[in-house]
């Protein structure tokens, strides 16, 4: 099940798909969840702001702040890490 839903990701062709899958797939909330996950993925990243600003900057609670900075720093899936690079590199 997992792999077929990857799948139906990497058949997405652009922002607008994108966009239209998950709000087919996701509810708001859980959209919004999400964003707010990769907002404060790339607030950590970016090392400038404390746990708190970050949460009220994203705006995300303080234990989203801690889960996606343990999952950025200790997990071995490296999922945040591989797209902020990939982002980055991106932009140069």
């Amino acid at each position: 099940m997992k792999h077929d839903l990857i799948d139906a990701l990497l058949a997405l062709q652009g922002r607008r798909e994108a966009e239209a899958f998950l709000a087919d797939i996701c509810t708001p909330r859980e959209v919004r969840a999400l964003s707010e996950r990769w907002a404060v993925a790339q607030l950590l990243d970016a090392g400038e702001l404390s746990y708190r600003e970050i949460a009220l900057r994203a705006p995300a609670s303080t234990a989203t702040v801690v889960r996606v900075a343990r999952f950025l720093k200790e997990m071995p899936h490296k999922g945040y890490r591989r797209v902020l690079d990939r982002l980055r590199s991106a932009k140069r």
